[in-house]
C-alpha cells in the first residue's frame, strides 16, 4: 500500500473527499471508510442512514456505496496506483462491509480516468426543466459501454417506453402520497431546515405544470414550470437482484453519471417504482433486460448547485 497515499492525513483526506462526493439516494450519504495501515481501506455501510421504510432491503443504501466505491477507485488511479477490490468480502460476520480495496503498484491514469476524476465534484443532480434537444445516439452508446464494463445495462427507452414507465412512476407516486410513514421518513431528509445534508430545498427544483411530470415531486415546489416535451429516459438494470449486483449497480451508476456529465448532460431520478417494489415485494417496473436498479433521465439542463457533504472527518471510522 502506498504511504503516500493512505499513511498521511492529505492522502486519507483526498480519497475520502473524492468518494464522499458520490450520490445516494435522498443525499443520505450511507457510507463510513476504514483505513487499515499497510493493508487496505475498507466501505461501510452506515446502516444509520438507511431508509428504513423506503429500502427495507438496504438496496438503495448498497447502491449508494458502490458509487462511493467508484469514486475511492478513481482517485487510487489518478496518483498512478491500481486498486484491487473485494466485494462483500465478509457477508456472514460483517454485512454492513461492503468492500475491501488494497492499492498496489500501478500505471499513470489515462485520459479517460482523469476527466472523470475531475468531473467528480462536478456532476449534480439536476432537477430543474431539462431543453427537448435529443441526446446523439453516439452518446448514448458511450454511456451504454460505461454501464457494461462496470457488468451493468444501461437501457435507454424509446418515446412509448418513457410514457408507460412515466405511468408507472405517477402511480407509485400516487401510491406512495398515502403511505403516511414513507412520507415521514422522505419529509426528514427534504424538508427545509430539518438536516444539514439530505436534499435541501435549493435543489429541490420545481413542479411540473403537467402530468405525470418527468421529476420527483418532495411536495415543497414554490413554483411551476414547463418541462421537457420529451423526456429522455434510461433504465439501470443488473443480471441479479443481490447485495453483489447493487454493489456493482452503484458503480455502473456513478460511471454513467460522470460519463454524462463530460458530454454536458444533466441527469435525475424517479425511482418511485423502485421503492414501492422493494416495499412491497412486486415485481419490477418495466425494462427490457435484468433488474431494474435506477431509473435516470437524462438531458441538456441547466447549472445547479451541488448538494451539501458529510465532512471527510466524519467518514473516517477509527478504533477506540
Amino acid at each position: 500500500m502506498s504511504p503516500t497515499l493512505v499513511s498521511s492525513d492529505l492522502g486519507i483526506r483526498r480519497l475520502l473527499v473524492a468518494a464522499g462526493q458520490a450520490p445516494s439516494v435522498y443525499n443520505t450519504q450511507p457510507w463510513r471508510f476504514r483505513v487499515v495501515p499497510g493493508r487496505h481501506v475498507e466501505l461501510l455501510a452506515d446502516p444509520a442512514r438507511r431508509l428504513r421504510v423506503a429500502d427495507p432491503r438496504g438496496r438503495s443504501m448498497t447502491v449508494s456505496c458502490g458509487a462511493a466505491l467508484f469514486n475511492l477507485r478513481l482517485s487510487v488511479r489518478q496518483v498512478g496506483l491500481r486498486p484491487v477490490v473485494w466485494l462483500l468480502p465478509d457477508p456472514e460476520q460483517n454485512p454492513q462491509l461492503m468492500a475491501a480495496v488494497r492499492i498496489a503498484e500501478g500505471r499513470p491514469p489515462t485520459e479517460r480516468n482523469r476527466e472523470l476524476y475531475e468531473l467528480i465534484p462536478v456532476r449534480r443532480t439536476n432537477r430543474e426543466p431539462y431543453s427537448d434537444r435529443p441526446v446523439p445516439p453516439s452518446v448514448l452508446g458511450e454511456l451504454r459501454i460505461a454501464a457494461s464494463r462496470e457488468g451493468a445495462n444501461l437501457v435507454p427507452l424509446d418515446e412509448d417506453g418513457v410514457a408507460e414507465m412515466l405511468d408507472y412512476v405517477a402511480l407509485a407516486e400516487d401510491e406512495l402520497t398515502h403511505d403516511h410513514d414513507y412520507q415521514a421518513e422522505l419529509a426528514a431528509w427534504t424538508m427545509p431546515g430539518a438536516r444539514f445534508d439530505g436534499v435541501p430545498a435549493y435543489v429541490h427544483g420545481p413542479r411540473p405544470a403537467r402530468d405525470p411530470g418527468p421529476v420527483r415531486d418532495f411536495g415543497r415546489h414554490e413554483y411551476d414550470a414547463r418541462f421537457e416535451q420529451h423526456p429522455q429516459l434510461v433504465v439501470l438494470t443488473t443480471p441479479g437482484d443481490r447485495p453483489l449486483d447493487w454493489l456493482r449497480a452503484g458503480q455502473a451508476l456513478q460511471r454513467v453519471l460522470l460519463t454524462a456529465t463530460r458530454h454536458g448532460l444533466s441527469t435525475s431520478f424517479l425511482n418511485q417504482p423502485l421503492d414501492l417494489r422493494d416495499m412491497r415485494g412486486r415485481r419490477d417496473p418495466y425494462h427490457r433486460r435484468g433488474h431494474a436498479q435506477m431509473i435516470i433521465r437524462i438531458g441538456y439542463g441547466p447549472y445547479v448547485p451541488g448538494s451539501p457533504r458529510r465532512p471527510a472527518s466524519e467518514l473516517e471510522m477509527t478504533d477506540a
